[in-house]
């Protein structure tokens, strides 16, 4: 099976060559992010992630954090290669946003496990439930974080309708919280489309 590429460490630019085009790598991959963000409901977004997005996590931690050793690079090559997904998947980043401090407390003492009850769907397939953040842990004993890393597995047969234009749906189905998208837009559905090998 055709695998999707990772991140390699030949392919990433040194600081001083990141700091002169920047601006514009940032641009590029807003756009592509606009092709890759789902909003389910009003506080919770999903955001697809793919090579590109991660080689720009790893460039933008490079920059924050001076990494220019090989052995520091090859830390943040690991961290965030397993993001990417390998060609049968889909790999997302779920964040849950509430602006208020207090809301955002008490929502995410109720959202508990929210991160196991978000689905994407190919039309005429099952629903797909996620591995939840395989890297840690990422909710306690009161509540859920506001960030989580999701895997979503893909039977042959739904990666083959994906690619033959089936819709993809999304949503989530938590007892505190509920939101449905029955057909994501074009671009969004072309976009991870892409991501299948």
């Amino acid at each position: 099976m055709l695998t999707m590429p990772k991140i390699e460490r030949g392919s990433l630019l040194s600081l001083e060559a990141y700091a002169r085009q920047r601006k514009e790598f940032r641009a590029k991959v807003m756009a592509h992010k606009r092709d890759r963000t789902v909003h389910l409901g009003e506080h919770v977004t999903l955001i697809f992630e793919d090579e590109l997005t991660m080689r720009y996590q790893v460039q933008e931690m490079l920059r924050i954090e001076r990494i220019f050793e090989d052995s520091g690079i090859q830390d943040e090559l690991d961290a965030y290669n397993p993001l990417v997904p390998d060609g049968r998947n889909f790999k997302a980043t779920l964040m849950i946003e509430y602006p208020d401090v207090e809301e955002r407390r008490r929502r995410l003492a109720e959202l508990k496990g929210v991160e196991d009850r978000v689905w994407v769907q190919v039309e005429g397939c099952e629903r797909v439930y996620p591995v939840a953040d395989e890297d840690l842990e990422r909710e306690t004993e009161e509540k859920t974080s506001s960030v989580h890393f999701l895997r979503f597995e893909l039977t042959d047969a739904m990666a083959k309708a994906l690619k033959s234009g089936a819709r993809l749906g999304a949503g989530v189905d938590h007892a505190a919280y509920t939101a449905t998208v029955a057909a994501l837009p074009a671009n969004v559905r072309n976009s991870l489309a892409g991501d299948l090998a």
